[in-house]
């Protein structure tokens, strides 16, 4: 998927939840959001944009992205 329709969709989760819970407590339910809902490789691209500087990430978004941990990667196992 592409950035810019990644950073939509964050800036758009980010706004329902600022306006849900207030902006103390958004970064923490969107991130929430992100892990229990996006693909793997959604995140793991959301989590690289953030870390090269977020650009038109919403500060609560932002901080959502920040807190995001990298999607585990498993190897497939070995068929004996």
């Amino acid at each position: 998927m592409n950035i810019e329709s990644l950073v939509t969709m964050a800036n758009q989760i980010a706004d329902f939840f600022v306006s849900e819970a207030g902006v103390d407590a958004a970064s923490q339910e969107i991130a929430s959001h992100i892990t229990k809902f996006w693909d793997p490789r959604m995140r793991a691209q959301i989590i690289a944009h953030a870390a090269a500087g977020g650009a038109g990430l919403s500060p609560p978004a932002l901080a959502a992205a920040r807190q995001l941990q990298p999607p585990v990667v498993r190897a497939a196992s070995a068929a004996v």
